[in-house]
């Protein structure tokens, strides 16, 4: 079926079930499916659409792009970058006279002040950037969560890695993802606590897991804004 409401056209497919209410599913590919009860009228199912309609928008979208994979960036006023989960325009200076530089977050940008206008000097200036607020967040959230263990962490790292967002080792050395800066705080507390339990539990085992749980109990739901949202954490 397909219907066009405040200027926007979706396609979806309906599929009548032995079910209560009216459910409405968007798949990895961005396709939209409505699981109605049997004989619940056309006009139902779109009141339900309508009412739903900018978040069903916003998550097709989101699946669509996700698709397509992260996108070559521009090193220009108005390209985005995220910071704890929001996305921050940036704006580029030239001043020959600083000895470093650098990134100043402001309230509705990124202020990124380079000594020459080159593509990598500010790709470089951006990662810095998140290397350091990562390791600040980082700490500070350890501090918040450290009550819940015995044990505390011999050291706290900041690496590149490609596969990992997180790490703890036999010698409790945590190591996290640099990119983890651009994640919501409360998906940063998630990665963190995680390690924090592999102090205790090194194996992702029952215990493991209902220790997570028991200190962060919507962690699926967090782990699940990681999984769907990586691919927009580049630099």
């Amino acid at each position: 079926m397909i219907h066009t409401y405040l200027g926007e056209t979706i396609s979806f497919n309906v599929l009548y079930k032995k079910r209560k209410s009216i459910g409405i599913y968007i798949d990895s590919y961005g396709n939209v499916e409505v699981q109605a009860p049997k004989d619940t009228p056309d006009k139902k199912v779109i009141e339900v659409l309508e009412i739903n309609w900018e978040l069903i928008l916003q998550k097709a979208n989101e699946m669509k792009e996700r698709l397509r994979g992260p996108k070559e960036r521009a090193y220009e006023f108005g390209e985005t970058f995220l910071y704890l989960g929001s996305s921050y325009p940036i704006q580029i200076s030239h001043d020959e006279s600083i000895q470093q530089d650098q990134v100043v977050l402001k309230k509705d940008c990124l202020n990124i002040i380079v000594k020459q206008l080159d593509d990598e000097r500010i790709q470089q200036a951006l990662k810095r950037f998140y290397y350091q607020q990562c390791k600040a967040i980082v700490e500070k959230s350890i501090k918040k969560y450290q009550s819940n263990f015995k044990v505390k962490p011999s050291s706290i790292r900041i690496t590149d890695s490609k596969t990992n967002w997180g790490t703890c080792d036999s010698k409790r050395q945590l190591t996290f993802n640099w990119k983890l800066a651009m994640a919501p705080q409360q998906v940063i507390d998630y990665v963190v606590v995680h390690e924090m339990c592999h102090l205790i539990h090194m194996n992702h085992d029952r215990s493991f897991w209902r220790l997570v749980g028991k200190i962060i109990p919507d962690y699926k739901e967090r782990e699940n804004w990681l999984a769907l949202s990586s691919w927009k954490m580049t630099v």
